[in-house]
């Protein structure tokens, strides 16, 4: 039975996510900061087990990753917060502390989560470190607003395409994938696929990863996106 571990799996895309590798038969070790409110998350059927997990903790990562055992097929670093409200997010009364706070989550805590499971990863049959980014993360989609945001997901994005090439001799393989906009509590009502949608996209982008010196940057239907 293959392994994945899911974060910020108690809504959205992350729940999605969740429930349908169970659905398929796959053990899922679905994280979050507070499993006794993931009412939703606890209701998945199938070989799901819930762990408290705040990426921004490292403590918390390290004990969670010595407390799993289990080799990880796929991990998928999805936790992320938008950050301070959008004004706070445009140059001129840019919250520098929020900016910190949300760099410390998105980029910081995301990258403590796929080093902390890289040597489960290693240990599997499928190998494979994933990073939930966003468009707006890409420099060529620079527009204004969302400052804190596009910084920790920019910041992210090279972090992994430096990485893929560092762990590809050991057949692990890395990707940078963008959701699309979902119709989740982070995307709003007006978002354009539904979660069901972006998983599934998103679950056949990751079964054709291969290990590579630079790790892609694409969306939930396999589409490159530009740096």
């Amino acid at each position: 039975m293959p392994n994945v571990l899911i974060t910020g799996a108690n809504r959205g895309i992350g729940l999605e996510l969740t429930r349908q590798y169970a659905k398929d038969g796959w053990q899922a070790f679905a994280c979050c900061r507070t499993p006794s409110q993931a009412d939703d998350l606890r209701a998945v059927e199938g070989k799901v087990s819930i762990h408290a997990l705040d990426v921004a903790d490292a403590r918390a990562t390290e004990r969670l990753a010595k407390e799993i055992d289990a080799p990880l097929d796929v991990v998928i670093a999805n936790a992320g917060v938008y950050g301070p409200g959008s004004e706070a997010q445009t140059f001129g009364r840019l919250d520098l502390d929020g900016l910190r706070d949300t760099i410390e989550t998105n980029t910081i805590g995301t990258l403590r989560t796929l080093q902390a499971f890289l040597p489960h990863v290693k240990r599997s049959e499928r190998r494979k470190l994933v990073a939930i980014t966003s468009q707006m993360g890409s420099i060529e989609d620079a527009s204004g607003g969302s400052t804190a945001y596009r910084v920790s997901k920019t910041a992210l994005n090279m972090a992994v395409a430096v990485a893929a090439a560092e762990v590809k001799s050991d057949g692990v393989a890395m990707a940078i994938l963008h959701p699309g906009w979902v119709r989740t509590d982070m995307g709003g009502p007006s978002g354009k696929i539904s979660p069901e949608e972006s998983a599934e996209g998103l679950r056949r982008v990751i079964d054709g990863l291969t290990p590579s010196d630079k790790a892609p940057f694409l969306t939930y239907a396999g589409k490159t996106l530009p740096w």
